[in-house]
């Protein structure tokens, strides 16, 4: 599944549009590695969400497209957030 589309399906970013500029922005990070709105999100993957001084930290525990607003919170698990 694409990052962007991740993203939004999880609910960690509300618009897919907002995920996709944040991707181009560098605030997005898959492993370490800067992603653009086209990488691949596996299961076990470690990607890190930026905005301003804030920072998420999670690792992809699924990547189901069909998920409900209940059920996208099970998609990640949260390994560290920062203010």
């Amino acid at each position: 599944m694409r990052i962007d589309k991740f993203l939004k399906i999880s609910r960690v970013i509300k618009r897919r549009t907002v995920a996709q500029e944040a991707c181009d922005g560098g605030r997005i990070e898959i492993n370490g590695k800067p992603a653009k709105p086209s990488k691949e999100v596996k299961i076990g993957d470690m990607v890190k969400v930026s905005f301003g001084n804030r920072a998420l930290l999670f690792e992809v525990l699924s990547t189901d497209e069909k998920q409900t607003k209940q059920s996208a919170e099970n998609m990640y698990r949260v390994v560290e957030q920062t203010e």
